[in-house]
């Protein structure tokens, strides 16, 4: 039976463990041994690290092996400091910038070195060796596809959103859309033809890059509402992979604000549907060379 000062020291250990990475993957024989000192080195006290997402590092005594940082963790940015632990595989320690500049103190993380996109071999990109490695740190014999983003028909990551306003009011449709060659993005409304906004004054479009690699956002504007502006709206978005689309309905309320707010809570309408009802394939013709065209630029 263990004396009770070992097992309250135990104790201690695994807990202060959870809150000091540094000290998790050490060896409990070890750390009892030595405390906070270095001593001799032994390997048969060691423990072996496991599920390590990034890799491992040699301990600040050079001598066992521990899990290193990830990504966005804190980390020792000075070597001569061993409290937060060593980043891993791919990665260093860096402050960052923007904190300092908007005036807060800036903690020290792990960064990734590159920043260039990788080619699953899953068929997913991911946003640098550091994700992949990640993805896979329970499979490392697993290599990647390439270099570079995955090449993929478009994937509409956050469609458009149902909504309900008053004549006279604006909205604002969203749609977020990734692929790589960069996807073409586009409106319609159901039973029109043509693209919007067309020639049509009081509807406008936008698009730009991003938020993520490989991204891109539209929005669709429309400002003072009138009653045949209601119906459904259809983000449609494409590359030379593939199309794909997704729409929202706009419900466009006569009257005021406040005759409204007398059911406002009793709406409970679901325009969850089935994208293909909505979707116009009349102009099947015209798609042909739309679907042609190669969007990489």
């Amino acid at each position: 039976m263990k004396p009770p000062v070992v097992t309250a020291v135990l104790v201690v250990l695994v807990q202060v463990s959870h809150a000091f990475p540094a000290l998790y993957h050490r060896g409990w024989w070890r750390l009892l041994k030595e405390g906070d000192s270095c001593g001799k080195c032994d390997l048969a006290l060691c423990s072996e690290p496991k599920d390590c997402p990034a890799g491992t590092v040699v301990d600040h005594c050079g001598c066992c092996s521990e899990c290193g940082n990830v990504e966005g963790q804190i980390c020792d940015l000075d070597q001569g400091n061993h409290f937060y632990g060593q980043c891993g595989d791919n990665l260093e320690c860096r402050l960052d910038a923007d904190e300092a500049r908007f005036g807060e103190v800036p903690e020290p993380q792990c960064v990734c070195k590159s920043q260039e996109s990788i080619c699953g071999p899953d068929g997913k990109t991911y946003e640098n060796i550091c994700q992949f490695n990640k993805a896979y740190a329970s499979r490392r014999n697993i290599s990647m596809k390439h270099k570079g983003p995955c090449e993929s028909a478009p994937v509409i990551s956050m469609p458009p959103q149902d909504v309900q306003n008053f004549t006279g009011n604006d909205v604002i449709f969203g749609c977020e859309v990734s692929a790589y060659p960069m996807p073409h993005l586009e409106w319609k409304k159901k039973g029109n033809k043509m693209f919007l906004p067309g020639d049509d004054a009081h509807i406008s479009v936008q698009a730009r890059g991003g938020p993520q690699k490989h991204g891109v956002t539209g929005w669709l504007q429309i400002q003072g509402l009138k009653k045949s502006d209601e119906g459904i709206y259809i983000c449609h978005t494409k590359n030379k992979y593939g199309a794909t689309y997704a729409s929202a309905r706009l419900k466009v309320i006569d009257g005021s604000p406040s005759a409204f707010a007398l059911t406002a809570g009793s709406r409970s309408a679901n325009y969850d549907t089935d994208y293909g009802d909505y979707y116009d394939h009349s102009d099947d013709e015209d798609e042909e060379e739309y679907e042609s065209g190669d969007y990489e630029n």
